[in-house]
């Protein structure tokens, strides 16, 4: 019998010991495509099957901390925390890297993609009334101005059923979350704890939200049905949990964290109730994201020797 995905994890090597912060994979492409904060000339690796990455340069020596692909446009987007006018970097293929003008130097760290929309949109941990921005094609982005400028937005992301935008963070008082229907105009929301929300995703065939915190009391996750009413659950450990995705196809959630001792994963089938699973190694887990046509997960770390990757099944 074949163990489910997001369950069992195998350590892989990565092509370079930087700190990667953000992975994504790209169906049509058959690719992985990951970025760093950390390197000189390499902030960049990407693999074909999770296991064998390979090195590539980045368009500039940028704290890359999130990337995205658009299927649609065929163009992978990453964004930065640092950088002077160039926080933003484009690709068609995941090897060749160009660098864009940023709408602000804000440190930008979160970025998504709403193909119904044509729109991508990234958040700031920093920026005086701009700590958003909107493109419609990777290139050309236009500040926006969040709901509130004391709180650092660390994560986004985009329903597509609920025609919704929804972000997270870091900061602020039980206003850590905003919703946009279109990416411009966004409302503060109230949520259950002032907790350091890390991340943020959907599942649309279960139309709910989920979210994760890096530091806080028990209740490190919360859900909600509609973006504006949220319910604080009970994470399967109180880790440092770094970042949530939902596959489909395989009805789950999947969340990695930085801290914990071989317990750095959690899934569930609902996003309610959690279950602790063994990590392959006890790395600062960043961003972990799926392949549906390779059945195969992948999770990237910023620590490690040589081991910043790990899959499964």
């Amino acid at each position: 019998m074949v163990s489910p995905e997001g369950i069992n994890w195998t350590i892989r090597q990565s092509a370079a010991d930087n700190d990667w912060w953000s992975v994504c994979y790209a169906e049509d492409k058959g690719l992985f495509v990951a970025v760093a904060s950390s390197g000189t000339g390499n902030r960049v690796m990407t693999s074909p099957d999770g296991i064998n990455w390979t090195i590539r340069q980045s368009a500039a020596d940028n704290d890359w901390w999130s990337v995205c692909y658009a299927e649609d446009k065929g163009q992978f987007v990453a964004v930065a925390s640092s950088g002077t006018g160039n926080r933003v970097m484009t690709s068609p293929d995941g090897i060749n890297w160009t660098i864009r003008k940023s709408a602000a130097d804000n440190k930008w760290r979160s970025v998504c993609y709403a193909e119904s929309k044509g729109l991508f949109v990234a958040v700031a941990y920093k920026g005086t009334a701009n700590r958003v921005m909107t493109s419609p094609d990777g290139i050309t982005w236009t500040a926006r101005q969040s709901a509130a400028d004391i709180n650092d937005w660390n994560s986004v992301c985009y329903a597509k059923n609920k025609d919704l935008f929804v972000s997270v963070a870091f900061s602020g008082k039980a206003d850590h979350v905003m919703t946009s229907p279109d990416g411009i105009n966004w409302t503060l929301r109230q949520a259950p704890s002032g907790n350091a929300w890390a991340s943020v995703c959907y599942a649309e065939e279960k139309k709910l939200f989920v979210a994760v915190a890096w530091a806080g009391p028990g209740t490190r996750v919360m859900t909600s049905s509609d973006s504006i009413n949220w319910t604080a659950r009970q994470p399967a450990a109180n880790n440092d949990w770094t970042y949530v995705f939902y596959a489909e196809n395989e009805n789950l959630f999947v969340a990695v964290a930085s801290s914990g001792t071989d317990n750095r994963v959690m899934t569930s089938p609902d996003g309610i109730n959690w279950t602790i699973r063994k990590s392959a190694a006890d790395n600062n887990w960043n961003s972990i994201c799926y392949a549906e046509n390779k059945g195969i997960f992948a999770a990237v770390s910023r620590s490690g020797r040589g081991d910043r990757v790990m899959t499964s099944p």
